[in-house]
C-alpha cells in the first residue's frame, strides 16, 4: 500500500519509467506465454525455444534495476528515516515497487495471450496465430503462473541486491571535494577481454560444425546452432566486463599530451563513472554487433525471414540495453551534482562544464563505434561461411 501511495506522489517522469518496466515485463511475460503455448502443441524443441527467452529478461532485469536505482525515492532523506524508513526499509519498498510495476506487466501479457488464444472472444486476425499460440488446446494454469511470476520475483529480487549493494558502498564524494585524486583502474579489463576472445572462439567453432543442436529461435527462424547463442553471450558478458576499463582508458587517453583544464576534467570526470557507464556500455556494444552480424548474415531476401516473436524479443534487448545506458549516464550526472556545484562555486564556466560533456561522449564514440564494428564483423565471418 506504501508503494502505491509513493507511486502516486512520484515525478510524470518517475512514473514514465515504471510504466516502460511495466511494459518490457509483458513483452517477457508474452514471450515466455508463447513459448508454453507452443508447448502444449508442439513438446519436441520447446526447452530451447524457453532459452531464447533469456536475453530479453536478461536485458528486463538490468533496466529495471536500473529504474530502480535513478529513483529518487530510494534515496536515504532524515525525515523519512524519522519514521522509521531508513535505507534497509527503502530498499525493501523499492524492490516492492519494481515487483509490482512487473506484475502489471505481466497481467497485461496474460490477457492480451489469452485474447490471441481466442479464450476471451474468439480467435482474432482470422486465427493467423492459432498453431503458434496453441490455439485450440487447454492452457496449464500453474505453468503460466509459474513463467508470469518469474519477471516479478527476479527483477524483484535484483532490485534488493542492488540497491543493498549501493547502500553498503562507501561514498564517492564530499559534498565540496572535486575529482583530483582518480580512482584506481578498474580489474575487470582482462577477464573481460579473455571472455570476448573465448566467445568468439565459441561461435566460430560451433558455426563451422555441422552437427551441432539446432536452438530455434522464437518464430519462423530455426536453423542457428547452440553453440553459436553460447559464444555470443560469452562476448556479451566480456564486454561487460571490459567496459568499465574500456571507459577509464578513454578518460586516460583524453588527458595524454599536455591536457588543459578542460581535457584534464573531462579525463578525470570519465575515469570516475568508468564502472558506472562502462558497464551498460559495453552491454550496448554487445547487442549492436550482435545485431550488425544477424543483419549480415540474414539480410531482406533471406527465405528464413525473424518471425514476430524474434522480432519483439530482438525490440526488447536493444530498447532495453538503451534505455538502461541512458539511466546510467543520467544516475552519473546526479551523482556528480556535488561536484559540478563546486566546480561553479570557484568559478568555473558552464561552456567548460558542457565542452568536457562532449569531449567525455567523443572519447567513448571513437573507441566504443570501431570495437562494436570490428566484433560485428569477426561475428559475422564465421556464421557467414
Amino acid at each position: 500500500m506504501l508503494a502505491l501511495r509513493l507511486a502516486r506522489g512520484s515525478h510524470p517522469l518517475v512514473l514514465l519509467r515504471r510504466l516502460l518496466v511495466a511494459a518490457a515485463s509483458a513483452g517477457v511475460g508474452f514471450l515466455l506465454l508463447c513459448t508454453l503455448g507452443w508447448a502444449v502443441n508442439h513438446p519436441s524443441g520447446s526447452l530451447l525455444r524457453l532459452l531464447w527467452c533469456v536475453l530479453p529478461l536478461a536485458a528486463t532485469l538490468q533496466f529495471a534495476v536500473a529504474v530502480a536505482r535513478t529513483d529518487p525515492s530510494t534515496r536515504p532523506r532524515s525525515g523519512l528515516s524519522a519514521v522509521g524508513l531508513g535505507p534497509a526499509q527503502l530498499t525493501a519498498l523499492a524492490a516492492a515497487s519494481t515487483m509490482l510495476s512487473c506484475a502489471v506487466g505481466s497481467m497485461v501479457a496474460l490477457l492480451f495471450f489469452l485474447h490471441l488464444r481466442g479464450d476471451i472472444t474468439g480467435l482474432p486476425f482470422d486465427g493467423a496465430a492459432a498453431d503458434l499460440l496453441g490455439a485450440g488446446h487447454p492452457l496449464p494454469l500453474a505453468a503460466a503462473l509459474t513463467l508470469l511470476a518469474v519477471v516479478p520475483v527476479l527483477a524483484g529480487a535484483a532490485t534488493g541486491l542492488a540497491l543493498r549493494l549501493r547502500r553498503t558502498r562507501p561514498a564517492e564524494h564530499t559534498d565540496s571535494e572535486l575529482p583530483t585524486t582518480p580512482k584506481p583502474a578498474p580489474s575487470g579489463l582482462p577477464w573481460g577481454v579473455a571472455l570476448t576472445a573465448a566467445g568468439l572462439a565459441v561461435e566460430t567453432y560451433a558455426s563451422r560444425s555441422g552437427s551441432g543442436s539446432p536452438l530455434p529461435m522464437p518464430g519462423r527462424f530455426e536453423g542457428s546452432p547452440a553453440g553459436v547463442l553460447a559464444g555470443w553471450s560469452l562476448t556479451a558478458l566480456g564486454l561487460a566486463l571490459a567496459g568499465p576499463g574500456i571507459a577509464y582508458l578513454c578518460g586516460q587517453l583524453l588527458q595524454m599530451l599536455r591536457p588543459g583544464a578542460t581535457r584534464l576534467l573531462a579525463g578525470r570526470i570519465l575515469m570516475d563513472e568508468a564502472v558506472r557507464i562502462g558497464r551498460p556500455l559495453g552491454v550496448v556494444c554487445a547487442v549492436i554487433s550482435g545485431g550488425f552480424a544477424a543483419a549480415a548474415l540474414y539480410g531482406p531476401g533471406d527465405e528464413r525471414p525473424f518471425g514476430p516473436l524474434t522480432g519483439l524479443g530482438a525490440t526488447l534487448v536493444v530498447g532495453c540495453t538503451v534505455a538502461t545506458l541512458l539511466l546510467a549516464v543520467l544516475e552519473a550526472k546526479h551523482a556528480r551534482t556535488d561536484t559540478t556545484a563546486a566546480l561553479v562555486r570557484v568559478g568555473a564556466p558552464t561552456g567548460l562544464l558542457r565542452t568536457a560533456a562532449a569531449l567525455r561522449a567523443g572519447a567513448l564514440l571513437a573507441v566504443f563505434g570501431p570495437l562494436t564494428w570490428m566484433i560485428a564483423a569477426l561475428a559475422a565471418v564465421p556464421l557467414a561461411g
